[in-house]
């Protein structure tokens, strides 16, 4: 303002006025703005915003059922659960997680192959706040470190989780199998809404077979958590539905038997029981111990065993294929008889050699200087290769495949066996489809001795055994006995009737089978060596399994490396008039069935028939128990 010049306070008044007006009024909208916005989010919008609010502090999460037991038919416990306590982390609650996993190691024992592991299965798909597992198996002394300084580790916890145990370890590996972590494939094909929350799923054996039933049914919880996402406390629970509890036909006192028998040599062993098709017991040698895969076994340890020239992880009994040598020898004689091919008078002169007609071609017989007459019930009890080149040229090649497929041969026999190989019964349809050429008269004569392109499984030929036992009843084997205690447990078994192997004169079973105590019990019986002190009668055939041919029929087996060895075979029932077991055994590179293989199924014989030693109980089963361990992590 300059001198001189007169002040309008009128004005200026006015001028104020309108201002504070102008200020009043916009606080006025402004705090009705306000006012509006908060009885929005109280009154409309109440339920709307509780219900956002709910779930930052409320989730609903799923709790796995707890896994079915597995008992032998004694009620022995072969797979249980138990409790170890596990570190794992929230993914969502990690905002550096290599930081964190960095810290972790700085308080408790963290292996690279952990963390290797758990960036693995963090990467994989899974459900949302759902915790990964970075080690199992902690101590008391980890759970107290990982406690003091659980504040500087935001996401993780820790918490006792139930575990798969194979308290028998190696000894049933290739019966039960394993159960592993759910893996990208498991995905595909689980119901996602049932596997809420699980870890687990059976990868192999009767545990993959029988997932349904051993799973359960996954319950559910809401419950409250804080900022750092862990859980203050459970506001809902709906109860999992445990998996239900397997009785299978395994004994595993005969198990352990049969292992010990096979001792450190690579073969298999099938006991069933020709009443019921019952497995008694079955052994793949070497086994391996399956606690190590449960949680997931390092690298180191499966490159080991995979790579191991024994090849542990191969199931023989199931999956083994080997040509099965003279044990096919009265189930041939069999159908030579009811096809009229030979009668039991028929007498075939070996000189050592059979030479098809019209042919310079020869073909050896085990025994260089043959057997001389025989009759067919001198060649089974003698194994004569002879006679049955000459049945087998005789009765061709259709027909004899027709009989042997009636025993099993050529298909998988087995009701709950994962992954059973059918074997091959070839044909000349079959080689000119696989090997692309024409059939050959040698190709019947090899096969009548279970040679050339004839290969069956140790299963095969139990179930074959089995059926000779009953004079032919085919009842297909299986593993399991009840489920939750409730007999038979056939609802879970596929529904597959066998008719029975009827031969046109019964008298047909009778004279084979007589043939066959004689193997064992006869004074020229192959097997007539393990017949000492036997208090019952046995029934069986030895076999030799040949792995590679020499010309000239020239054989030398001490010049043999040991894997180039013929495989040995033995097959049997007893007691023969009252079948209660019928076994196949079979020893890789063990040489002569007769003195490989034939021992052994007298030892799982007598443990059968005569009954076990008084020792042997849940606890004190040699080398079980001890050779079990829990899987590291």
């Amino acid at each position: 303002m300059h001198w001189g010049t007169l002040r309008d306070t009128a004005q200026e008044k006015r001028l104020f006025q309108t201002r504070a007006f102008v200020a009043i009024l916009v606080v006025v909208v402004i705090t009705l703005l306000l006012l509006g916005r908060f009885y929005y989010l109280q009154v409309i919008a109440h339920e709307t915003y509780t219900t956002l609010s709910d779930r930052n502090r409320v989730q609903v999460q799923p709790v796995s059922p707890t896994r079915g037991l597995i008992y032998d038919r004694n009620g022995i416990l072969l797979a249980e659960n138990r409790p170890v306590f596990s570190l794992t982390i929230l993914p969502e609650r990690v905002d550096d997680m290599e930081a964190l996993l960095a810290d972790i190691q700085e308080i408790v024992d963290v292996r690279e192959e952990d963390i290797e592991n758990f960036r693995q299965r963090l990467n994989e798909r899974r459900r949302p706040f759902e915790a990964v597992a970075l080690r199992y198996h902690l101590t008391e002394d980890e759970m107290a470190r990982l406690a003091v300084n659980r504040h500087r580790l935001p996401g993780v916890e820790t918490d006792a989780r139930l575990v798969r145990y194979y308290p028998y370890g190696k000894l049933t590996s290739h019966v039960l199998g394993y159960v592993g972590r759910i893996n990208k494939q498991d995905m595909q094909r689980l119901d996602s809404v049932r596997y809420a929350g699980a870890n687990y799923t059976g990868k192999t054996g009767l545990e993959r077979v029988y997932e349904d039933e051993l799973h359960g049914e996954v319950g559910y919880q809401n419950v409250e958590i804080n900022a750092r996402g862990r859980v203050m406390r459970v506001l809902e629970r709906e109860d999992p539905e445990p998996g239900g509890d397997l009785t299978i036909n395994l004994d595993i006192r005969l198990q352990h038997i049969a292992q010990e028998a096979m001792g450190d040599r690579r073969g298999a062993i099938v006991a069933i029981n020709p009443e019921t098709g019952g497995i008694l017991a079955q052994v793949s040698t070497p086994g391996f111990d399956t606690n190590k895969f449960v949680t997931g076994i390092d690298h180191e340890s499966y490159a080991s065993l995979r790579d191991s020239k024994d090849t542990p992880l191969f199931n023989r009994a199931t999956r083994g294929q080997y040509p099965p040598g003279s044990t096919v020898k009265p189930f041939l004689a069999l159908a030579g008889l009811d096809s009229d091919t030979v009668t039991k008078s028929r007498v075939v002169h070996d000189p050592g050699y059979y030479q098809l007609p019209n042919s310079s071609q020869v073909f050896r017989n085990w025994k260089r200087g043959g057997h001389g007459d025989t009759t067919l019930a001198d060649a089974i009890t003698l194994s004569s290769d002879t006679y049955f080149y000459d049945m087998a040229h005789n009765m061709g090649v259709d027909l004899m495949a027709g009989y042997l497929r009636r025993f099993g041969f050529g298909s998988v026999t087995s009701l709950d066996v994962r992954d059973e190989r059918s074997g091959i019964l070839p044909t000349p349809e079959w080689k000119r489809r696989v090997q692309g050429e024409v059939w050959y008269p040698g190709d019947t004569v090899n096969m009548g001795i279970g040679q050339g392109y004839f290969l069956a499984t140790p299963m095969q030929l139990a179930a074959a055994t089995s059926v000779m036992a009953s004079r032919g009843e085919r009842l297909a084997p299986r593993h399991l006995r009840s489920v939750g205690g409730e007999l038979p447990g056939r609802h879970l078994l596929p529904d597959v009737v066998r008719p029975p192997l009827e031969l046109g004169r019964e008298s047909d079973w009778d004279y084979v089978i007589d043939a066959m105590v004689d193997v064992v019990h006869g004074s020229e019986g192959t097997a007539r060596g393990i017949n000492r002190g036997m208090e019952y009668k046995m029934a069986g055939k030895t076999g030799t399994s040949q792995v590679f041919s020499l010309d000239g029929g020239e054989y030398d087996e001490d010049e043999l490396k040991e894997r180039m060895k013929d495989h040995g075979l033995f097959i049997a029932f007893a007691p023969a008039g009252d079948p209660q077991i019928a076994v196949s055994v079979l020893v890789e590179n063990g040489g002569s069935g007769s003195t490989s293989a034939a021992p052994v199924a007298r030892q799982v014989m007598d443990a059968w028939i005569n009954g076990f030693p008084e020792v042997m109980t849940e606890q004190a089963i040699p080398g079980a128990m001890q050779e079990a361990e829990l899987p590291d992590e």
